[in-house]
């Protein structure tokens, strides 16, 4: 059989599904676009995870958009993390060019310009829907991971809470995360400590300090309501297809320790609140987390251990993860074995330690007769890659080179009026954007020190004795006029006294003599 045959039949059997599928592109073999070697996507194994890596300009961004459009297609709901600021695009239609009709002629598939019903979402003041969630469900454990604090640290954190939940002290913002921990080392120490026992005052300080930290980050903005219901991420157009929730986050991108924190509320949120569904014909929710290394950059090994332990249940919860950056070693190796599919983009070997990394990410792999891999990840083309998924059984298919199809929305941003139009016309907009401050524990505790205070003030004013009434003698003698005549009458009485002793008055020379 010949090899081109040979490669033809791999791939129809390995890209053969059982259910719905999708069809993102055709196999390349020897530099030629084999139209029969068609490869599939098949949708019952999308909350597997997976990987979406390359050098920067290699097409990642869009095979991330790509994908997103097909799942809305099949009724999946999808969250994009808009890092760079290139997927508010996927809101409007894609405009056709030679250079598109040439790949979608060669893969045997027609174009077929589309939008997407999108919401645009942010964690700043940035136009968009806001997210946000309250301290309270952070809860002490996830709080403490992503503070990175030690166990006498987080045990003092528990206790906050628990305080908080016995005194009926609502933590919804930072600021009142804040006072809490400020009125325990302080005024309520005495009252603290007899309930729930002695605390450092080290450990108060130390945990005060990193919240400064992260409120320096920007976490105020995050923090408080009304918290995002993540039910709202995994809703369906009129149309019947997924909307697609585009966050945009381009201004994170120095703030690591927010993102890292955003996301990791928002895993445990989805979590806690989506039930046990095993595996289903398609996913319920997608998430694409775009520069996957962001999360990671600043996580402590507690942090990083809550991600991989996420990632790992929550796949029966039927939601996938996909994570999107330049290096594949950017993500943990304990995460990267949790992913099933990856597209694998073109990497650049400029440097001895860009080889190293080219030869290690060869070897992740599946073996092939058809491909030098270690040498063709450094040849791919601008949209080719090279692919692996799970089938339904679990088991790798064949590793291909692929030539995949573009998106059919607009691969380029929404101007600012366009992205006004949409964010005015958002239901979710109208929702989660109304300024809310609650009486928290702030208001709360500021209330009962100046309480305090008060009776303080009005305790001491009492003690004070009353000045008694002088008596008329005593109003006599205080008379500044009756003071006045004693003070002459008694210099004048001195004088005498002194002149009759020979000591006192002038004296007077006479005839040089003194009298």
């Amino acid at each position: 059989m010949a090899k081109k045959d040979e490669f033809i039949q791999a791939i129809k059997g390995g890209y053969t599904f059982k259910g719905e599928s999708v069809k993102i592109g055709a196999a390349i073999l020897d530099g030629e676009v084999i139209a029969d070697a068609e490869i599939y996507l098949p949708l019952k194994t999308m909350n597997r995870h997976g990987l979406i890596a390359g050098a920067t300009g290699t097409g990642k961004t869009k095979t991330l958009q790509m994908i997103s459009e097909f799942l809305s297609d099949a009724s999946v709901p999808v969250l994009l993390m808009d890092i760079k600021g290139d997927l508010s695009g996927i809101a409007a239609v894609g405009a056709v060019n030679d250079i598109v009709k040439d790949r979608y002629q060669k893969i045997n598939m027609e174009y077929k310009p589309e939008q997407f019903t999108a919401e645009l979402m942010t964690l700043s003041d940035r136009k968009g829907v806001r997210l946000k969630a309250t301290v309270s469900e952070f809860g002490p454990v996830l709080l403490s991971k992503i503070l990175g604090l030690n166990d006498t640290q987080g045990g003092v954190i528990a206790m906050i809470f628990k305080y908080c939940d016995d005194l009926k002290l609502p933590l919804l913002d930072l600021k009142d995360f804040i006072k809490v921990l400020q009125y325990i080392g302080d005024e309520g120490k005495v009252e603290i400590e007899k309930t729930y026992g002695k605390i450092s005052t080290t450990s108060t300080g130390t945990i005060l300090r990193k919240v400064i930290e992260l409120q320096q980050q920007g976490a105020d903005v995050f923090f408080g309501e009304k918290s995002f219901e993540v039910e709202d991420l995994m809703r369906i157009d009129d149309k019947g297809r997924g909307i697609i929730n585009v966050l945009r986050v381009t201004d994170l991108q120095d703030r690591p320790k927010l993102f890292s924190t955003f996301m990791l509320q928002m895993l445990a949120e989805l979590y806690a609140v989506c039930p046990e569904e095993g595996d289903l014909d398609k996913p319920k929710l997608v998430l694409f987390i775009d520069e996957a290394h962001l999360i990671f950059q600043e996580a402590s090994e507690a942090l990083l251990q809550q991600i991989e332990t996420i990632v790992k249940l929550i796949r029966s919860k039927g939601i996938g993860i996909f994570f999107c950056t330049q290096n594949p070693m950017d993500v943990p190796a304990s995460v990267l074995a949790q992913l099933g599919l990856k597209v694998q983009h073109a990497l650049r070997a400029f440097t001895a330690a860009d080889r190293k990394v080219i030869k290690q990410t060869a070897e992740n792999y599946p073996e092939t007769d058809f491909y030098k891999t270690e040498d063709l990840i450094t040849q791919l083309g601008i949209g080719e890659a090279l692919i692996t998924l799970l089938n339904e059984k679990g088991i790798p298919t064949p590793l291909a080179h692929v030539m995949l199809c573009s998106p059919r929305s607009r691969m380029d941003i929404l101007t600012d009026s366009e992205i006004s139009n949409l964010v005015e016309k958002s239901k979710l907009a109208a929702k989660y954007n109304q300024v809310i401050d609650s009486e928290s524990a702030y208001e709360i505790l500021t209330a009962k020190l100046e309480a305090a205070a008060d009776k303080t003030a009005q305790q001491a004013a009492d003690k004070k004795p009353a000045k008694e009434e002088e008596s008329t003698l005593e109003k006599f003698a205080n008379n500044t006029v009756v003071k006045s005549m004693a003070r002459t009458a008694g210099n004048t009485i001195i004088r005498s006294l002194l002149g009759a002793l020979g000591m006192g008055g002038r004296s007077t020379k006479k005839n040089g003599s003194w009298f």
